[in-house]
């Protein structure tokens, strides 16, 4: 059947600066906000603009994402007509078979599953940004411009605008000239990396670019600079909303302590714009006696016995008397041991802190050029007494008493 637009989700990034948090998923299904997966923004934000037909491009420790994804209901996307598709890279007749060698490749190689409904609209996405956007109205947008090719923006302090790509344009927010990273860069509107086609038009550049042996086909170095080349109409789409790129251990704990910032962060109590997520069933989150929970946000499931400050707990999460938690993230799963100190820190999938050990330290205690987050991998056992300094990245289980 045919669709206005079709939304294409780039979620096969391994994410390899997040290290420990994504040995073993996806990017796009690393938790976050105490409920949630990355996927979940991206996903939500379709349902809530309208659109009900979705493609989730996976490629790298794709299984949990898979699973996570399923038939799609929890974001109302289990439909017979459209829905949410899980699409792999695939081997078709004659063909060795190969992974997804671009953003662009990634596109092409499902040129058929897009082709199923006629779209007169693509939406290409990513699947590692933490955001709300109507989509719908950055399609008014692209509408009303005439445009081939509608790129969402958004203004960036100037002095930090060499580390984007730059998108330069006239006084009617018409590209004219895109820069990747530009040394002097002469506008400081920022590429989000969210594109709107018209299908036909798209189509045939990325056939063409494709069939260029020496193409990296990748939408940023290929696609857009083609379409510009060509004299196509390149319209933006300026965004002031929160948006924040978690593809960083920093940014990913940034975002997670934006949310108990006033006026900060994505808006998850927002009920015009709900972000949608499977959780699995848990019983009601339980504080003993001598807990001391503050601006933290804690999720059904949990045990809290000792003290939780400024930091974000998952479902399943145990902390025990005497426990200090402060400025961190616990996964899942994870618990931290009587007398145990975590702070500034981010605790992976049912990882255990053991009794009196410490993970991480305050920023004041380190010089800045050696101070960092901490992060503790899935499943690994901190011993009793044992020391994680700031900055370090534990893959390894920690024998008691020892220093990481």
């Amino acid at each position: 059947m045919k669709k206005t637009c079709v939304a294409m989700l780039l979620a096969g990034g391994q994410g390899s600066r997040l290290k420990a948090l994504t040995s073993k998923v996806a990017k796009p299904a690393v938790p976050f906000g105490g409920k949630f997966r990355i996927i979940d923004f991206p996903l939500s934000n379709c349902v809530n603009s309208g659109i009900d037909t979705v493609g989730v491009l996976t490629q790298y420790q794709p299984l949990e994402l898979n699973s996570y994804i399923g038939n799609g209901q929890p974001w109302d996307l289990d439909r017979s007509d459209g829905g949410v598709h899980i699409l792999p890279p695939y081997v078709k007749e004659g063909d060795k078979g190969t992974w997804y060698k671009g953003t662009a490749n990634a596109i092409y190689q499902n040129i058929g599953f897009i082709s199923l409904y006629d779209p007169d609209y693509v939406l290409v996405l990513s699947g590692d940004h933490v955001y709300k956007m109507d989509y719908e109205k950055m399609l008014e947008r692209h509408k009303a411009a005439g445009a081939a090719c509608t790129i969402s923006v958004m203004e960036v302090p100037m002095e930090e605008a060499s580390r984007f790509g730059i998108m330069n344009v006239d006084e009617h927010d018409m590209i004219y000239e895109f820069e990747e990273k530009p040394k002097k860069p002469k506008s400081n509107l920022a590429s989000m990396g969210i594109y709107i086609f018209n299908w036909k038009q798209l189509r045939d550049y990325l056939v063409a670019d494709e069939a260029d042996e020496k193409s990296s086909n990748d939408f940023g170095k290929n696609i857009i600079p083609a379409m510009l080349a060509a004299g196509e109409r390149m319209a933006a789409y300026r965004f002031s909303g929160y948006w924040k790129d978690v593809g960083t251990i920093d940014s990913l704990w940034d975002a997670n302590m934006d949310m108990l910032a006033v006026d900060s962060g994505v808006q998850l109590f927002d009920p015009s714009w709900p972000i949608y997520a499977r959780t699995p069933t848990k019983p009601p989150h339980f504080m003993g006696s001598k807990a001391v929970v503050s601006h933290s946000m804690v999720t059904g499931g949990c045990e809290v016995y000792g003290q939780v400050e400024n930091s974000v707990l998952f479902h399943s999460v145990r902390v025990e008397e005497g426990a200090q938690v402060k400025y961190s993230i616990l996964m899942p799963g994870s618990v931290v041991k009587a007398g145990a100190v975590v702070e500034y820190a981010i605790v992976a999938e049912n990882a255990v802190i053991g009794e009196g050990a410490r993970v991480g330290a305050p920023p004041e205690n380190d010089k800045p050029e050696e101070w960092g987050i901490a992060v503790v991998a899935e499943g690994i056992k901190v011993g009793d007494g044992a020391r994680v300094p700031a900055k370090s990245m534990v893959t390894r289980n920690v024998k008691s008493g020892g220093v990481r």
